[in-house]
């Protein structure tokens, strides 16, 4: 008779340095921490799927909401205007920056975009108990697209931009540029709830 293969759903190697452990048993909310690193390994203790999927969906609103509304409004010598996040990119189009306008399309619209949308597509499935089509791909997919989701150093450099303009013109806020804000905080927050260990754990 053949001898059993062994299990190792609970070998993981850490994403920062490569190490291979094993993960200990569930004792309660907690973290694991890699031996070697002290990265964060696993949360465990917490809902794998409820609490990313609010975060996605959360973060599919803020989305829209920050490309709907109005950045920035500007006030100069009594002419008020205002600014879009895909007008801007439009703009850098029509000044013939392509490869500048494609570089911002792509880290604020297209990838963040992807990002919420495969977010939304593996959790929901799996919190009416399936397992979605191409979960694997769908899975690497959405951690190998994430250093290219940069929304937050957009947003830094429009908060720079605001700061040195303020002298010249009136420059308020407008609600997309608060919802974009509060997209850079879910999103950090999704990055953070997305472990594909306890995924694959959920659908074996």
């Amino acid at each position: 008779m053949p001898a059993a293969i062994p299990h190792h759903h609970d070998l993981l190697a850490c994403p920062e340095c490569d190490l291979l452990q094993r993960l200990p048993p569930e004792q309660g909310r907690g973290r694991v921490r890699c031996r070697r690193c002290n990265h964060v390994l696993h949360h465990s203790g917490h809902d794998v799927i409820a609490l990313p999927l609010a975060l996605g969906i959360t973060a599919l609103v803020l989305f829209v909401l920050s490309n709907v509304f109005p950045l920035l409004e500007f006030g100069l010598q009594g002419h008020r205007d205002t600014t879009y996040l895909l007008a801007g990119i439009r703009e850098l189009f029509a000044q013939d920056r392509p490869l500048l306008a494609s570089v911002v399309l792509i880290t604020t619209v297209l990838a963040p975009a992807l990002h919420i949308g495969l977010l939304v597509y593996l959790y929901l499935p799996l919190a009416l108990g399936r397992r979605p089509p191409a979960f694997v791909a769908s899975l690497r997919l959405v951690q190998a697209v994430l250093p290219w989701s940069m929304l937050e150093i957009f947003l830094l450099g429009m908060l720079v931009a605001g700061v040195k303009l303020a002298e010249q013109a009136t420059i308020t806020p407008g609600p997309g540029a608060w919802s974009l804000g509060a997209l850079v905080i879910v999103l950090a927050a999704a990055a953070t709830q997305v472990h594909p260990h306890r995924l694959w754990d959920r659908v074996a």
